[in-house]
């Protein structure tokens, strides 16, 4: 089911309207701009659950990286530049946490 308040702030980011529950007849447009469709919403609704489940990822990437990858950098930057253990590290999260195959 489309999340439709989610896609219009996505693809009519600043546009005025309300929505009523969660059905495209709720939706009232108060923008100046032309109402987009149903059929509009629906077929950007794939790629905006790609790019919040994308976004989800390199949010939690970033936390891991910061918690438990930055150490290890620095680390071997002082003691002579071995990043062998940074770079598993680092491979492990990525393997732990892929990215979202994107939509046809």
């Amino acid at each position: 089911m489309t999340d439709y308040a989610a896609v219009l702030a996505a693809i009519r980011p600043g546009a005025e309207w309300t929505l009523d529950g969660d059905d495209y007849a709720g939706l009232t447009w108060l923008d100046s701009s032309p109402k987009p469709t149903k059929k509009t919403l629906d077929d950007a609704w794939p790629q905006v659950q790609y790019d919040r489940a994308y976004a989800a990822v390199e949010a939690a990437r970033r936390a891991r990286y910061q918690a438990e990858t930055d150490g290890l950098f620095f680390a071997a930057q002082r003691e002579g530049g071995d990043l062998t253990a940074w770079q598993a590290a680092v491979d492990q999260i990525k393997a732990d946490l892929p990215y979202p195959e994107a939509p046809a």
